[in-house]
């Protein structure tokens, strides 16, 4: 790959003076200082002065014969990954980092079983990735690592040249979403947060219906990540919960926004010339249930109990786009009740409902009923999306949440190597993922009001809304 001037060791030095170093701060846990701009308040929309950079909303990168990847933190959803990139034509895994080096070396064992020799392992410490980083051929870096960690290491894999595809959420603060965003115009890098159920059957179906017209005009959407984990707290050392469980110790509000907001976001083509997110409200229920399941299943003198959960068992955040849409979007992942991602959006000729699937739709439905279980087949006919038409079963073989991850990465690695945009762009990643520190605010000011900051400063209203792959 071609190295930009302030791509390279250069480069990422001159930069890291440049602002890097609070980003840096942030994962260490350390106070980053504020900078110009709050989230609320005035009469339009906070944003901050121009990075200096180009805007990336449609960036296409010089197309790729094959896709050089490394990949930063292996644990559960890391190893997945692996797994999935060594079934995917075009993909050379090239390098391996993580804290754990037992983790690591079982991960560089089913490389080479499937015949990728020469894998590097960098698993020196937390900040080994940053030798992993400095490798000329790498054309791409994953990053799945705990939630702290994505604006630094995100930040540092486009510094170094390489495209950044980073779990959910992008970032956890306004500040690092906006040096995440400023990073990617600067090198005009990739920098996709990598939110799988956008991929998943029946978001893309739904995706296609409304690129179609068939609800219509849209007008209200609500999605959720309604998780019962609390056996998560189990992990201690190491694991998921060994650091989420934290966030409900430090943190109130909608912890994890992004999979059920982001299908929403794209159905009513957020910044992408329809709409954008303008104001949210969030509010949240008590919080009793990690305490009680503390009290039922640890000592007395264990940490669990020696810890005060905070975060509401159920939160409720709502947001009005500038259109005036509506959004409702839930989290609670504490509450005995099973899953749900609700994926509801409504418009005026008809409603699509998740969590179980139904549609309503004037002229097709019955009036007052849904249409539900076999009768949707005649939907998926008519709309399933060209994405699930062309590599849908080889997905639900490959795995991955239903074969929505399969999904996702063969379709980051086409458009990589056809030199194509991908179909999230960092603004995307970062309005999604601000609903957290904003619904912290607003639960903080007793469910007041904050704006959006706009992440593309006025350029969503020239962005191509994103295309049915295929047509």
């Amino acid at each position: 790959m071609n190295r930009d001037p302030m791509t390279g060791r250069r480069g990422f030095l001159k930069l890291m003076g440049a602002g890097l170093a609070s980003a840096v701060a942030a994962a260490r846990g350390e106070a980053a200082p504020r900078q110009n701009g709050d989230e609320d308040g005035g009469s339009h929309p906070p944003t901050r002065p121009s990075s200096g950079g180009t805007y990336v909303g449609e960036l296409a990168a010089p197309p790729l014969e094959r896709v050089r990847a490394g990949l930063i933190g292996l644990g559960a959803r890391g190893s997945g990954h692996v797994g999935l990139l060594l079934k995917l034509d075009g993909v050379e895994i090239k390098a391996l980092c993580d804290n754990h080096e037992p983790t690591a070396r079982r991960q560089e064992e089913i490389c080479r079983e499937a015949g990728h020799d020469g894998v590097k392992v960098y698993a020196g410490g937390d900040y080994d990735y940053r030798n992993l980083l400095e490798q000329e051929d790498l054309d791409i870096v994953v990053i799945s690592t705990p939630w702290h960690w994505h604006a630094p290491m995100a930040i540092e894999t486009m510094m170094a040249g390489k495209h950044a595809f980073v779990e959910v959420p992008m970032a956890l603060t306004v500040d690092d979403l906006w040096r995440v965003v400023d990073t990617a115009e600067k090198t005009r890098r990739h920098c996709m947060m990598m939110e799988n159920v956008c991929y998943g059957r029946e978001e893309l179906m739904v995706l296609n219906m409304c690129r179609h017209g068939l609800f219509g005009d849209l007008l209200h959407g609500e999605g959720a990540y309604i998780h019962d984990l609390r056996e998560q707290m189990k992990d201690i050392a190491r694991g998921t919960g060994s650091w989420r469980t934290d966030h409900q110790a430090t943190r109130n509000g909608n912890l994890y926004p992004t999979h059920g907001l982001g299908p929403i976001a794209q159905y009513m083509g957020i910044d992408r010339t329809e709409d954008r997110f303008d104001t949210l409200v969030s509010m949240g229920s008590p919080a009793l249930g990690r305490q009680e399941f503390a009290q039922k299943n640890f000592p007395a003198s264990h940490l669990r109990n020696r810890t005060r959960y905070i975060c509401g068992d159920l939160n409720t955040s709502l947001i009005e786009t500038e259109k005036g849409r509506t959004i409702m979007v839930q989290y609670d992942t504490t509450s005995p009740r099973p899953y749900t991602r609700h994926n509801l959006i409504q418009g005026t000729h008809g409603t699509f409902g998740g969590f179980p699937d139904r549609i309503h739709i004037e002229g097709r439905t019955e009036p007052h009923h849904w249409e539900e279980g076999e009768a949707l087949e005649a939907y998926h006919k008519e709309f399933e999306h060209p994405l699930w038409k062309h590599v849908g079963e080889v997905a639900k073989k490959a795995g991955g949440h239903g074969g929505m991850d399969f999904v996702m990465l063969w379709r980051m690695v086409s458009c990589l190597r056809a030199g194509e945009p991908l179909d999230q762009n960092v603004y995307e990643g970062a309005s999604w993922s601000v609903v957290s520190p904003l619904s912290e605010k607003s639960v903080a000011k007793g469910a007041k009001p904050v704006r959006f900051p706009d992440f593309t400063r006025g350029r969503w209203k020239t962005t191509r809304p994103l295309g049915i792959a295929g047509e």
